[in-house]
């Protein structure tokens, strides 16, 4: 056959696949209609387990593990249509809205001066901030009410994630309901009347200290890791000693009588870092923008991939994937997901039904409304 007969052939087959797909999502739709009737899960894995077995068994030689892709994707298909059809049906949830606007114990990580203290009172004009002395701190007060809100970093645009807040959020119980990011303009602040070149070592938070690793290695500074800019800032200002300096923000090294010795020193400029703002209780806006979730999964050949098309099948934005190692001896990841949508979409709640039986653990972070 010459190649214009062969691709005529192909087009044929390709009309004919297409109705046979639409007949299938026809019967899938009265499948969906028989379980809600029945009161029957969408998802059996049992079932879809062995149509994909028997699929790669009488597949022609070669084609085993493609056609178990091309029908685990069918399937999921069907699954996301059963799902849509399902939940349309059901009542719009009920969840709480923020009430931001009248919370009172509020609190951050630091000391006055820090960069989470500025965000917290973007998010919180005008009202007392409390602070803690680890991230750790902020995450357990708001687990056992002892905070109604609670503000910590966790990204950066020139270091990436905030490590010690990210993988936290495994351990305790919360909801991220808003999200905002602060410039930060590092400096290098001594007290005063010291020279640059008598400085002997920088201290400062691990992020500072990598978003500035540029200026300190041009100048061979050492480096010592503090729990933050501010407390960094504080220390050198009690310490009398004018052979060390502190990378914090301007105003954190004016409020500590520090004398500025170089300034806007960040690898990269301008650089942002977002916050979360984490309470309690599920709290959603009715402009929030931003899902978060946490999820593992098996560990088998395309587990990633099919969760992946799911977010295509759905139309959905994804905006951040990144993993995590699970800090428990093994070599397994945790994924932590950011996409746009709100939870009172109820093609929302379809997904997120279909998702989290996709996973081996799933864990619903939040939907934040995004403050500038």
């Amino acid at each position: 056959m010459e190649l214009n007969e062969i691709r005529v052939e192909i087009d044929k087959l390709d009309r004919e696949m297409q109705q046979l797909f639409e007949q299938r999502m026809q019967l899938c739709r009265e499948v969906a209609q028989y379980k809600k009737a029945h009161n029957m899960p969408v998802f059996q894995a049992d079932r879809e387990q062995l149509i994909l077995d028997r699929v790669e068994k009488n597949a022609a030689e070669g084609l085993g593990a493609a056609s178990r892709t091309l029908f685990s994707n069918i399937m999921s298909i069907s699954s996301q249509l059963q799902q849509k059809m399902l939940v349309a049906a059901e009542a719009a949830p009920e969840i709480a809205c923020p009430h931001m606007e009248t919370a009172v114990k509020i609190g951050c990580q630091g000391i006055t001066g820090a960069n989470s203290e500025t965000a917290a009172r973007a998010f919180f004009p005008n009202r007392d901030i409390a602070f803690y002395p680890t991230f750790e701190q902020v995450f357990a007060a708001v687990e056992a009410g002892e905070l109604e809100y609670g503000v910590l970093p966790i990204y950066n645009s020139t270091s990436g994630t905030v490590t010690q807040t990210v993988d936290l959020m495994g351990k305790y119980s919360f909801f991220i309901t808003a999200m905002n990011q602060v410039e930060v303009t590092h400096c290098l602040a001594a007290l005063p009347g010291t020279r640059l070149e008598d400085i002997r070592m920088v201290y400062s938070h691990p992020q500072a200290l990598s978003q500035c690793s540029d200026f300190l290695d041009a100048r061979h500074l050492p480096r010592h890791e503090d729990s933050n800019t501010a407390v960094s800032a504080q220390m050198v200002a009690e310490s009398g000693d004018r052979t060390i300096a502190a990378i914090c923000s301007a105003d954190c090294a004016k409020h500590n009588h520090l004398e500025i010795l170089a300034s806007r020193i960040s690898n990269v400029v301008p650089n942002f870092t977002q916050f979360i703002c984490i309470t309690k209780d599920m709290q959603v806006a009715p402009e929030a923008s931003v899902i978060s979730v946490m999820l593992t999964l098996s560990n088998e050949p395309g587990s990633l991939s099919r969760i992946l098309n799911k977010f295509f099948l759905y139309g959905l934005d994804m905006t951040k994937i990144e993993s995590r190692p699970i800090r428990d001896g093994s070599f397994d990841v945790v994924f932590h997901i950011d996409f746009k949508g709100n939870l009172r979409d109820r093609s929302i709640a379809a997904f997120l039904n279909d998702l989290c039986k996709s996973c081996r653990e799933f864990k619903l972070l939040g939907n934040a409304v995004v403050m500038e």
